[in-house]
């Protein structure tokens, strides 16, 4: 695992813990720099980053907090508070 790697997980459960506490402005400085820590270093982010991240807001969505988790057919669709949606499919 390389350095960036490193701070990239280290962001991430930043974030998370921001969110939990209420912190939605701090989470959000802790994805954008996640992100440009992945860009610059061409390393991919991890498949759990990309799914509990909105890509329009940059914030870390919790369900039932900043996000509405639905099961449609054969796929989840998260919609985060600001309107922006994605879908995932299942087996």
């Amino acid at each position: 695992m390389t350095i960036a790697e490193e701070r990239i997980d280290r962001l991430h459960a930043l974030a998370r813990t921001a969110v939990r506490e209420g912190h939605e402005d701090r989470a959000r400085t802790y994805v954008r720099r996640a992100r440009r820590i992945a860009e610059r270093n061409r390393c991919g982010l991890d498949r759990s980053f990309k799914r509990f991240t909105c890509d329009r807001c940059d914030v870390y969505l919790r369900a039932g907090d900043n996000a509405r988790v639905r099961l449609q057919d054969g796929h989840v669709v998260i919609t985060c508070s600001c309107g922006a949606q994605s879908r995932y499919p299942y087996h």
